[in-house]
């Protein structure tokens, strides 16, 4: 039988350390990295729906605003939104395939990052649209690899622990 605090943690604690790790590999003047927080959270919503509930976009696009330089609420709205358009994708589309999930996956990422950059400029940047290529290429390869990780920490999640008795 898997851990109940293992099975219910590990999600939401992949997503958070995600959100921080961009921060840590490079400081770059222009937006290279993909936002590794919101790509796991797409994971976590496409393998496993319901997991996280409706509601998890607020919490965690907190923490991802505390720590991803964007005006403060830019991924609170974002993340809300996409697990709304998740949840409706996955009640009108009861079928999915890889395609399908990749292609709604970079549909979102696509938007997600385009909408951060006219928040950023909204706030006073003046950023032009160009900038944001690098990334939005650079995170739609790396989805089939986050959705991989994802699956790998799902099993681990699952995995029956040892009791001693």
């Amino acid at each position: 039988m898997p851990s109940p605090l293992l099975a219910f943690t590990l999600p939401w604690l992949t997503i958070l350390l995600g959100s921080l790790v961009p921060g840590w590999l490079m400081i770059a003047s222009a937006p290279v990295l993909p936002p590794l927080g919101f790509l796991i959270f797409i994971g976590w919503c496409q393998l496993r729906p319901g997991l996280l509930p409706i509601w998890a976009g607020l919490p965690l696009g907190l923490f991802d605003d505390l720590f991803s330089g964007q005006p403060f609420g830019a991924a609170v709205l974002l993340w809300s939104l996409s697990a709304i358009v998740l949840e409706v994708i996955e009640a009108r589309v009861p079928w999915r395939n890889f395609l399908t999930e990749w292609l709604v996956a970079i549909a979102l990422i696509t938007i997600y990052i385009v909408l951060c950059l006219a928040l950023t400029n909204l706030d006073g940047a003046s950023a032009p649209l160009r900038i944001i290529m690098p990334q939005i290429v650079i995170s739609t390869l790396a989805y089939p690899l986050v959705g991989r990780f994802v699956a790998m920490v799902d099993r681990f999640r699952l995995k029956p622990i040892m009791v001693l008795r």
